[in-house]
């Protein structure tokens, strides 16, 4: 073969290997969440990038397959001009001179292109690879199918192709490397995981625990209840009769204020049982997603929770739930009760009551909070017992001090971090006690 027409050859070789390369790479590599959305405005090569990724194995078959094919056919090409040249030498040459010339021009410079401009050159390519994929498919067919086999027979099935991870945990993890990346702001994906957690959580740990529950006695004068509505910051208040957990009806600050106008303002005229709205029982399993569809369909915003066995737990209001997507909520009514107090020495005083969800968004820490709901519940769990005051423990990388404890309720502790403490996931767990 003439020498100027191989050079040519292998040269427009090397374009065909840098096109499979370059291709793989910016397929490969494209956002699917992008593509989707330039198909829905009308770009029909994202389409195309999309039904590739899908094929993703028939893609990578077809791209391996022609970048082989055409790097072993210019291999052979430069061998045998570099044989006539160099005689015995030849091999040893040309397997140097291909080596970088596919490194360089077929591989890492093609690949740098298409991973600077990903989706640019997956749209750019997506047709011809598309016609690629289609000729290619009864010989990619037959080489998957003796993968395939051979896979077998060495014990691994890999006809399951479903994604480990779901679609929840894909999205978790793209939030959390973006705000790692700095692109997402730590209010942002606290809200939009927030939103991700609500199919994880139930209402038991978000509720209002009945201990903290304002309730108002259905057998007090009618002057005292309206007394007490006008205490409390909350616009809806559960009413009981004869036992606190007997919840007959709940009353809207609203519907007393209009009945007492309807009675010339005059309380002894009001019948306080009719005034109010029947309770809403629900079990404390219920999801948080589940509940917060309950309340928009239903146009509700407060709900009681009950165990298994029928008994008041607490209460749990459409705030609540919104609050575990955006954050605290607060208006000018309500009372601020802060349960974190920053020490001097890196450490935090923290009420027991404060639930660890919480305190994990205010400090950026990464506390389990699957075990329990509040930090003194996470305590009483990790150490299986109920902590005296003074009891140092050390769960995860952390030090908690029993400060304060009512009962066989830890009240206060002191809680410190570990030494140059980084964030969420930089903690482990470290040790069951101390102390």
């Amino acid at each position: 073969m003439d020498p100027l027409l191989t050079i040519i050859a292998v040269f427009g070789l090397l374009i065909c290997s840098a096109f499979f390369s370059g291709s793989e790479t910016a397929v490969t590599a494209a956002s699917r969440a992008r593509m989707h959305r330039f198909e829905k405005e009308g770009i029909s090569r994202a389409g195309i990038v999309n039904r590739l990724i899908d094929e993703r194995e028939r893609l990578i078959g077809a791209i391996l397959l022609g970048n082989n094919l055409v790097n072993i056919f210019a291999s052979i090409l430069v061998g045998g001009l570099f044989a006539t040249i160099f005689a015995d030498g030849g091999v040893l040459y040309a397997t140097l001179v291909m080596t970088a010339l596919v490194l360089i021009f077929a591989e890492v410079l093609p690949k740098t292109v298409a991973i600077t401009n990903t989706d640019r050159v997956a749209l750019l390519v997506a047709p011809l690879l598309r016609i690629l994929v289609f000729v290619l498919a009864p010989i990619v067919g037959f080489v998957q199918w003796i993968v395939r086999r051979t896979l077998l027979i060495a014990g691994l099935d890999v006809s399951n192709t479903d994604s480990v991870l779901s679609a929840h945990e894909e999205l978790r993890g793209a939030i959390d490397l973006h705000h790692q990346e700095g692109a997402v702001v730590r209010e942002d994906r606290d809200r939009l995981g927030g939103v991700l957690d609500l199919h994880e959580l139930e209402v038991s740990d978000v509720m209002v625990h009945r201990k903290n529950m304002v309730m108002i006695d259905a057998d007090e004068p009618a002057g005292v209840i309206i007394s007490q509505i006008l205490k409390t910051p909350h616009t809806r208040i559960p009413l009981w009769q004869n036992d606190p957990e007997n919840i007959i009806g709940v009353l809207h600050a609203r519907d007393i204020l209009r009945a007492l106008s309807a009675a010339g303002w005059n309380p002894d005229k009001l019948d306080i049982k009719s005034i109010a709205s029947k309770a809403w029982f629900i079990p404390e399993t219920t999801s948080l997603r589940e509940q917060l569809d309950t309340f928009l369909s239903e146009r509700g915003h407060l709900a009681l929770v009950v165990d298994e066995y029928g008994a008041l737990m607490g209460l749990v209001t459409l705030e609540d739930i919104l609050e575990e997507i955006v954050g605290e909520i607060s208006d000018e009514h309500d009372l601020h009760i802060s349960g974190l107090r920053p020490q001097a020495d890196g450490s935090i005083i923290v009420d027991g009551s404060v639930p660890v969800r919480d305190l994990n968004r205010a400090m950026e820490w990464d506390l389990n909070d699957e075990e329990a709901t509040t930090i003194a519940g996470l305590v009483i769990h990790e150490a299986q017992t109920i902590p005296d005051v003074g009891q140092v423990f050390t769960f995860y990388g952390f030090k908690f001090e029993i400060l304060r404890r009512q009962r066989n309720q830890i009240m206060a502790l002191r809680i410190s971090p570990p030494r140059n403490y980084n964030g969420r996931g930089e903690a482990m767990k470290i040790a069951s006690h101390a102390g």
